[in-house]
């Protein structure tokens, strides 16, 4: 009988535990996307994709400039020295002008002051060379811009969401949930992710072009060097 009255109330106490249950709503989980990740980081968000945006324009415009200016007609300065050792200055400068490059325009320089001091083609021939880097390194400041201002605008929005995060838990009063603290944290890390990746690719994205333009200062130093020496040597 006691059995039987025991079973009989653990029934009862399971059925109204499975009916509790029942009434609870079950709460979907977000799924966690680039995109919803961009929504809830904030405002900061816009200037970061602007950011990042900016960083990309400018490797893919400078990557390709970079490229065409490292391109090197083959034999362009055993030509050039076949037309000044033979006389024919008219056609060296017509090589130059059809190889936009800016090897051709340096030795272009150097072509127009042949008869002056070399002192002075030399001058002549690496204020082009300057020019041609500085005109290389276009929007290179811009990028290494972004490398060191996209972290910190980062770090700008996590603060910003951490202070709002504080600020709804003392407005919660005593009803204060650990949920609300930990979406807020969640939520401000967010823009802290996205600077430090933005800056990370603008960073690598930076010294690219940078080692890139090293090469061709090397190259237009060789030639530079190169156009001097043929200037010494006797015509054959």
């Amino acid at each position: 009988m006691l059995s039987s009255m025991l079973l009989q109330v653990q029934l009862g106490v399971q059925e109204e535990v499975a009916d509790t249950l029942a009434r609870v709503p079950v709460q979907a989980h977000e799924t966690l996307s680039v995109w919803n990740l961009a929504l809830k980081g904030g405002i900061v968000m816009i200037p970061l994709a602007i950011l990042s945006v900016v960083a990309i324009y400018i490797f893919i415009e400078r990557y390709f400039a970079i490229s065409r200016a490292s391109n090197e007609e083959t034999n362009f300065m055993n030509n050039i020295r076949d037309f000044i050792h033979n006389g024919r200055i008219d056609s060296a400068k017509s090589l130059c002008r059809n190889n936009q490059s800016p090897i051709a325009r340096m030795v272009a320089k150097g072509i127009v002051r042949i008869g002056r001091p070399l002192g002075d083609i030399n001058a002549a021939i690496e204020n082009v060379g300057k020019l041609e880097i500085s005109k290389l390194e276009k929007n290179i400041a811009v990028l290494a811009t972004v490398a060191g201002a996209a972290p910190m605008m980062g770090f700008l929005g996590t603060v910003i969401g951490m202070v709002r995060a504080f600020y709804n838990m003392s407005m919660a009063g005593p009803n204060i949930d650990i949920s609300l603290l930990a979406g807020g944290i969640y939520e401000a890390m967010i823009t802290t992710i996205t600077g430090l990746t933005v800056g990370i690719i603008a960073y690598i994205c930076y010294n690219v072009l940078v080692a890139r333009i090293e090469k061709v200062v090397f190259m237009l130093e060789a030639r530079a060097t190169e156009f001097m020496d043929l200037l010494h040597e006797p015509a054959s």
